[in-house]
């Protein structure tokens, strides 16, 4: 395989995964969100690399107090008057 057709390749796989993640995000996002967190507990282990656990804290879902139905923003329901 010369490199040419790998890259494509490399560039189709990537395109390919960032729409399955934009897709995960709209249709899931409780899911999505508690994969983070686990992803984001693992990397924040004591015995892991710096660079690792600033990793796990920038991809850590946010806290929020609302605890809405589907775990997401809270924002896709009906506003209240």
């Amino acid at each position: 395989m010369d490199a040419g057709l790998l890259v494509q390749y490399l560039i189709i796989a990537v395109a390919v995964l960032v729409s399955a993640w934009v897709v995960l995000k709209k249709q899931a996002p409780g899911t999505v969100r508690r994969l983070r967190g686990a992803l984001a507990l693992a990397l924040l282990k004591p015995d892991r690399a710096a660079w690792l656990q600033a990793l796990g804290r920038k991809i850590a879902p946010p806290a929020n107090g609302g605890g809405g139905a589907c775990g997401g923003c809270d924002s896709c329901g009906p506003t209240k008057k």
